[in-house]
């Protein structure tokens, strides 16, 4: 296969070339926010699932023509011709539905369920790491949850190169089985990755069905989200603690303003005596506000990360339609009423969540590192550490936002920038 070839089909090769040739331009110190807005609108586009799932065909199936070239029915012959060889039907329950419409739908759609992923993990005879690169690319989703019965299964099998039909009689012998609510308190309050390490070391049928005939004693509560709940809290009590601190030294300069116009105004006023001046002037003193944590609210949150987003006439920002990269921001503002939902458990974290808080955290602590390639490095990594460790998967350059993100965090002012790219979609 020529290079020329290679590249009309390697989104992240693509994404990184966008990424530097905008902050490796001349002009970008000056001109940030544009270059990455150019870019956002004009080089970055966001991959669909369909795409995806065709680049991984093409590369399985070791295609010869160049990947613009190969039309969709052969991708849905070899997805028939391998479904019928791995004994895979089209869904895991009963459907009129003919393979050939439903493999069309996944090659031209946007994004699909989860459940798909799956099917398509024993239809194309998937390995554990090509399922879980779906979940997290693709669907940009967690990957295989260890403390879902149904996705346990999968990955025994995947693991273990077995077929559709073995799953489908260790799912029958799942349904029929009684729960096992020994040590179900433990489980509950295990975290999401030891359960991970439990489900590692599954060798046999015996040791799954023990794992899962526990799980089923959850009644399904997959509990996949705890560790990423726990990391937004923590960020977002650090991201709390550094805006008090940015109204702190807001309201320390607005008060020493007002306080010498106070002060040189009791001056001018000779009735006073000296001892009641100096009484006001500490009343004046002790109304101070001083912001903590707890002073902090989703609002606020709002108001400085979603700064340069027009609001409404009731306070709410403007529709994300509105904006030029409404497709690339998609679900992506960090608005009160989300940041409301999370907290209270309504909503689960995403990737997107995370990677926010941590990059607004970074972009308040500028003078612990010594240039912005190094602010990058560790921003990346710290990220990917979080993410991974979420079962998120690491960034992906290919999805716009983490790509803008990226180009962010090497701006002189990350935030400022952040801003300012919002704000230019809004209003060019």
């Amino acid at each position: 296969m020529e290079q020329d070839d290679i590249r009309a089909f390697e989104f992240t090769d693509a994404a990184w070339e966008s990424l530097y040739d905008a902050v490796d331009d001349t002009c970008f110190q000056k001109q940030d926010a544009r270059l990455i807005y150019h870019s956002l609108k004009h080089r970055l586009r966001i991959i669909s699932f369909g795409d995806y799932l065709k680049r991984y065909i093409y590369l399985k199936a070791e295609l010869e023509r160049p990947f613009d070239e190969i039309p969709l029915k052969e991708y849905q012959v070899i997805i028939k011709e391998a479904f019928s060889e791995n004994n895979t039907p089209p869904s895991f329950t009963p459907t009129t539905a003919k393979l050939s419409a439903l493999s069309k739908n996944w090659l031209t759609q946007q994004t699909v369920k989860r459940n798909v992923v799956f099917l398509l993990g024993f239809g194309l005879k998937m390995s554990v790491e090509d399922v879980n690169l779906f979940l997290t690319k693709a669907l940009l989703e967690y990957e295989m949850n260890p403390k879902n019965p149904f996705e346990v299964i999968c990955w025994y099998c995947y693991k273990n190169g077995f077929s559709y039909l073995k799953f489908k009689k260790l799912w029958e012998d799942y349904n029929k089985m009684m729960a096992n609510d020994s040590g179900i308190t433990e489980l509950f309050g295990e975290r999401t990755v030891s359960i991970r390490n439990g489900m590692f070391a599954i060798q046999n049928d015996t040791m799954l069905l023990k794992h899962i005939s526990r799980l089923k004693a959850t009644n399904h509560q997959s509990y996949i989200s705890v560790t990423a709940k726990e990391c937004f809290d923590l960020l977002y009590d650090e991201a709390r603690d550094l805006i008090a601190q940015l109204y702190n030294q807001d309201a320390d300069e607005k008060y020493l303003r007002t306080r010498y116009e106070y002060i040189q105004k009791l001056s001018q006023n000779d009735k006073l005596y000296d001892a009641e001046k100096q009484h006001r002037i500490e009343l004046f003193q002790s109304k101070k506000k001083n912001f903590t944590r707890l002073d902090i609210t989703e609002s606020d949150m709002e108001s400085v990360i979603c700064a340069a987003i027009p609001k409404d006439c009731y306070g709410n920002l403007v529709p994300s339609k509105a904006s030029k990269l409404s497709k690339h921001f998609l679900g992506k503002r960090f608005s009160r009423q989300r940041i409301g939902t999370i907290i209270s458990g309504e909503t689960e974290v995403t990737r997107f969540d995370l990677i926010t808080l941590n990059f607004f955290i970074f972009s308040q602590k500028l003078t612990l590192y010594s240039d912005a390639t190094a602010r990058y490095s560790q921003f990346y990594h710290s990220t990917n550490q979080m993410l991974d460790r979420c079962f998120l998967g690491k960034m992906y350059v290919q999805n716009p936002y983490e790509c803008f993100i990226l180009m962010c965090i090497l701006a002189e002012d990350p935030l400022a920038t952040y801003a300012e790219v919002w704000e230019l979609s809004y209003r060019s």
